[in-house]
């Protein structure tokens, strides 16, 4: 045991690409692809846990430490480790990981071997990600995803499959191509690949401003932040089920924990020269994303803009640079996770019944499929940002860290715009439900419509559990980043908001009066 504990990191990262390679290589018959996939991502599921319930990394470092020399005499190191924003991240991808797994059970029917070790060689992919603190490691990891999301999609998608799929790929590797000569060029500044000789780094305010604009295309791309976010519907819409609940549930949030771990300590000049366009094109893509999935007909891509229309709370969140905004926008993603995978999910279910996403096919759905009609409505709700449900808690954060923010021009009326993007999700949230779900029964194709199995029930009720528990208990989650966040803005020179003491002193603790709120105040993250 000592072995595994020693080198969880390592275990959780390539326990899914060694599942992949032996589904490549020793199991042969698609039944048993199926069981040995869900049999590997329950297990990193499992070793995932360990670190959740271990993890107490003081003032926000590193735990789980691995590193060991890889190249040029160890300037370039595989150096794994943890802190709370890389433990919530990960817990939402093993997660997820078997439930995207169960949902495809009889979804896909052709190379079913190679589509699940398309999933598993994705989630190490991921995890990798989160973990690398070894620039290049980095690289290799955030390049890897593209692989197996691009074949997921290319082969298994719908009609405009290879479209989307090449899409997809050069968007990504466009940004991510200037993101690798900035790397290149730190590298040679410092010496090494390290995250940390990176960061001790002193960089000219001019090439700080470049640097900063190369890593920030890359992660805007995968974001996407509004106008580059183009590649997204399509992707969404032809790729299968499991491929969009990956995509919304983990891939996006690459781009916004890229922003937060790297991109934001290392150029603290970009960031204070770039904070304030970064959240105007946040607020246009939280009401263009809700404008747009407003007159959408097809469920599937309404979905689709609607994580346009998140995603661009998540930035606001992180470039208000309060540690309540950013607490906000790490709470989001992993919200954002559980409800739009889950929206994704049960788009995916009526689509294998009736093989069509047009919401004009339905109507009176919840007669014929009560326990459906039900999922959906918690699911909706907890997107639209019900109280109660865990899209509220990091919305509420969000609005109320950006209305807080010293770096931002006019942060009230941002506030304000952002604001209308609740408003504008409720309404094309209930009115997608209304025509699906309520009144008379009028489709004939609708009549004999099963309801959910128990497959689907084990697929989608942890979903809503956690959207439920988040809700009313978010310091679960608070509680374990709130020191990750205050260290990842120290570098950042951030003047105390004269309004912060108007702050509820709980607001990124776990509910207790006596939690701390943290100030940033002249370079130094203080209590």
């Amino acid at each position: 045991m000592s072995f595994i504990t020693d080198h969880i990191l390592t275990w959780v990262t390539f326990l899914p690409l060694l599942g992949s390679l032996l589904l490549w290589t020793v199991v042969r018959r698609d039944d048993h692809a199926r069981v040995f996939a869900l049999a590997v991502a329950l297990a990193d599921f499992v070793l995932s846990l360990h670190l959740w319930f271990r993890y107490d990394g003081p003032g926000g470092q590193d735990m789980f430490t691995e590193k060991v020399a890889w190249l040029f005499g160890g300037k370039i190191n595989y150096h794994l480790a943890c802190d709370g924003i890389s433990l919530v991240l990960v817990m939402l991808t093993t997660f997820l990981g078997p439930l995207v797994i169960l949902s495809a059970w009889k979804a896909v029917t052709e190379r079913v071997r190679d589509y699940m070790a398309m999933l598993l060689f994705l989630q190490a992919a991921m995890l990798g990600t989160f973990f690398a603190r070894d620039m290049l490691l980095f690289y290799v990891f955030w390049e890897a995803m593209l692989i197996p999301m691009y074949f997921i999609i290319g082969i298994w998608g719908g009609q405009r499959r290879i479209y989307a799929a090449v899409k997809f790929f050069i968007f990504t590797m466009v940004g991510s191509v200037f993101m690798l000569v900035a790397i290149l060029w730190m590298y040679f500044q410092a010496g090494g690949m390290g995250l940390e000789q990176f960061l001790a780094l002193d960089l000219e305010r001019q090439a700080q401003l470049w640097l900063f604009g190369a890593f920030i295309l890359a992660f805007a791309i995968k974001v996407p932040v509004f106008p580059l976010h183009t590649w997204l519907p399509d992707a969404h819409v032809e790729a299968p089920t499991a491929g969009s609940v990956i995509l919304a549930g983990v891939l996006l949030k690459m781009g916004t924990y890229g922003m937060l771990r790297f991109a934001m300590p290392l150029f603290p000049a970009g960031v204070e020269a770039f904070a304030p366009l970064m959240s105007i094109l946040a607020v246009i893509g939280i009401i263009y994303g809700a404008l747009v999935a407003l007159v959408q007909p097809d469920i599937k891509k309404l979905v689709a803009y609607s994580s346009v229309s998140h995603l661009g709370f998540v930035v606001l969140g992180l470039f208000s640079l309060t540690p309540l905004g950013v607490a906000g926008g790490i709470f989001q993603m992993l919200a954002h996770g559980l409800s739009t995978g889950a929206l994704f999910l049960l788009v995916g279910v009526i689509y294998e019944r009736r093989h069509t996403r047009e919401i004009s096919e339905f109507g009176g759905l919840a007669h014929r499929m009560p326990g459906y009609a039900t999922v959906f409505m918690i699911t909706m709700l907890a997107s639209v940002g019900l109280p109660g449900l865990a899209g509220f808690v990091g919305e509420f954060m969000i609005l109320l860290g950006t209305f807080g923010s010293t770096t931002l021009d006019h942060p009230r009326l941002l506030t304000a715009l952002a604001a209308t993007g609740v408003v504008l999700g409720a309404i094309y949230m209930l009115w997608m439900y209304q025509r699906m779900f309520f009144g008379k029964l009028t489709n004939e194709k609708n009549r004999d419509l099963r309801d959910l199995s128990v497959r689907e029930y084990a697929v989608l009720l942890p979903l809503v559990v956690f959207m439920f528990w988040l809700g009313v208990r978010p310091g679960m989650v608070l509680d374990r980043v709130e020191a990750s966040v205050e260290r990842v803005l120290a570098p950042l020179a951030v003047p105390a908001s004269p309004h912060a003491d108007d702050y509820p002193q709980h607001a990124l603790g776990g509910g207790t009066a006596d939690a701390p709120v943290f100030v940033v105040h002249e370079g130094e993250a203080h209590r």
